[in-house]
């Protein structure tokens, strides 16, 4: 009887457990869960996406009320900021790296602050910047979406 109530267990460990990895199979996101890693490869796509100058992906990693405060203290406020100035010609980027990663997370919260050089042409002329991004990255729905974007100009010598 004793036998038969621990194999009985055993049994229903293996379908629980079973059922677990089915569903993190199933859905890879949930089974990471708002991580300082999860954090950082959010920020590494949503670096990607603005490299790569693709509208439809940096529009994926963007909150509906993003915003961004510029190297020069202006406010964007939109997550078509981005995206509408690529398919306009407005802003196309060739180089968007990243490097210097740092990651806090406090929760559902993670701030990913990098240093970005940045090279391509806005409003027709080129430019080729150095600068410390950090984005603040809220955990919502089983994925990270970028709430704020904040850039801050480095001086020539400290952007390579």
């Amino acid at each position: 009887m004793h036998g038969k109530r621990i194999i009985t267990s055993i049994s229903v460990f293996t379908l629980i457990a079973t059922m677990a990895i089915s569903a993190a199979a199933r859905n890879p996101k949930a089974a990471t869960g708002p991580t300082a890693e999860s954090a950082l490869a959010a920020d590494d796509g949503l670096a990607k996406a603005l490299r790569e100058n693709d509208s439809e992906a940096i529009l994926r990693y963007l909150s509906d009320d993003w915003a961004v405060v510029t190297t020069h203290g202006d406010i964007g406020e939109g997550k078509s900021i981005f995206p509408s100035g690529i398919e306009s010609g407005y802003r196309t980027l060739k180089t968007f790296e990243t490097s210097e990663a740092r990651v806090r997370l406090y929760g559902d919260t993670a701030l990913v602050t990098t240093k970005v050089r940045i090279a391509g042409m806005f409003g027709g002329k080129p430019f080729d910047i150095g600068e410390r991004q950090t984005d603040v990255w809220v955990w919502k729905d089983g994925a990270w979406k970028c709430v704020l974007t904040h850039e801050s100009n480095l001086p020539d010598k400290a952007a390579s």
